[in-house]
């Protein structure tokens, strides 16, 4: 199945923009997010080059910050670029848990192929087994005790368009896919 990202905008901007004044946005080579300022009237969440993963990475980071955080640059998250030591690189995934947790699941949602990412393509990663294990772990907590609001809303709307099962089959996630 082809993914073309303007359906993913189209998707997100009709459930969010109203309520929570957000709009996703094709951006260039870094993805950012950037509080509504005076430049801007909407808060825009900033995805990579046109990737619809990159799209689904950066929704996942807002579903995942709360409103004060909405106020911020990135959401005020600390992030050390690429290059990053093993010792950092753990850090590092455990921010990412989450997040990609909830990827994933929008990713199933979309009928799009899911890859976690340690974004450490210069620096060391390490063992990812703990990672994809904590990712997939906060997928079943999802699973049993059901998505967060904002979540829930984008994951019924991405299965109404792509036509997939609302329900979160615990079937559909591979750890070993991954």
């Amino acid at each position: 199945m082809e993914h073309d990202y303007n359906d993913l905008i189209a998707i997100f901007n009709r459930t969010f923009y109203a309520e929570y004044n957000t709009k996703l946005v094709k951006g260039d080579d870094e993805p950012i997010y950037l509080p509504a300022d005076e430049h801007r009237t909407f808060n825009g969440i900033y995805f990579a080059h046109g990737y619809f993963s990159s799209a689904l990475h950066e929704i996942a980071h807002w579903l995942v910050a709360g409103r004060k955080r909405w106020g911020l640059v990135d959401f005020g998250y600390w992030y050390e670029a690429d290059g990053r030591s093993e010792a950092q690189q753990r850090l590092f995934e455990q921010v990412e848990v989450k997040p990609q947790a909830l990827e994933w699941i929008l990713s199933v949602a979309a009928n799009h192929r899911f890859y976690a990412s340690s974004d450490n393509l210069n620096g060391t990663t390490g063992d990812t087994r703990p990672f994809k294990q904590a990712v997939y772990n906060q997928v079943c907590h999802y699973a049993e005790h059901g998505l967060p609001k904002r979540a829930a809303l984008l994951h019924r709307a991405l299965c109404d368009f792509y036509g997939t099962e609302a329900k979160i089959d615990l079937d559909c996630f591979d750890i070993e896919k991954i």
